[in-house]
């Protein structure tokens, strides 16, 4: 467990050293994002996310996903997985969420498959902030949202997303949210409702400009 914790910690280090220019990118304007991005378009429109895959293995994945500004990448989860994500440019507003036992729920607000969570953290990260780490218990559910302007975060996810063994990325929606010009202290308990991503939500395919990562 020790070398687990020493492990993750020199990840992190590292992951914190870690810039655009270090994987030949720079932060896009408007217009350039705006065109960014091919594959899975509609209507002929640039998708809001974009993903650049560096590389994937049994043991993680890693790649770059960009956003328009104003994009968001839906409330989500990564069943039995880890994960660290750096900002490399912009600004991103990252709501991090626990599932909470069913056991200890009342019943939920409304039909279909409901999950009670705690909403523990809602945080602007930029390319001078520490990693956003998740784990299988930890701020494992989460939702992104480009703030003023396009960004793009690198993302490592150890195991990778597999259906077969159970890690499929399952969305969902806020039911129980604040009252109209409120922000309410956190951490608070919600209730979220499973569902499908947002119409307006699609991810793109980018080639990545990168280094080559050797596993």
């Amino acid at each position: 467990m020790q070398n687990i914790k020493l492990n993750l910690h020199r990840l992190q280090q590292l992951l914190d050293e870690v810039r655009a220019e270090d994987l030949h990118l720079a932060p896009r304007g408007p217009a350039a994002a705006a065109a960014g991005g091919t594959g899975c378009s509609r209507s002929g429109a640039a998708p809001p996310v974009s993903y650049m895959h560096i590389c994937e293995t049994e043991s993680f994945s890693m790649g770059v996903f960009l956003l328009r500004g104003g994009a968001c990448i839906p409330l989500h989860d990564h069943p039995g997985m880890n994960g660290m994500l750096k900002v490399l440019y912009g600004t991103l507003r990252i709501a991090c969420m626990d599932a909470l036992p069913a056991a200890a729920a009342p019943p939920p607000p409304a039909p279909g498959p409901c999950l009670r969570a705690l909403l523990r953290s809602r945080q602007h990260y930029t390319p001078a902030s520490p990693p956003c780490l998740l784990s299988p218990h930890s701020d494992n559910l989460h939702q992104i949202d480009a703030v003023d302007g396009p960004a793009a975060f690198l993302d490592i996810l150890a195991p990778p997303y597999d259906p077969e063994h159970g890690r499929d990325c399952h969305y969902y929606r806020l039911l129980d949210g604040p009252p109209a010009g409120a922000e309410p202290a956190l951490p608070r308990e919600v209730w979220l409702l499973e569902t499908a991503p947002a119409a307006d939500f699609w991810c793109g395919g980018e080639p990545y400009p990168g280094p080559r990562v050797c596993p």
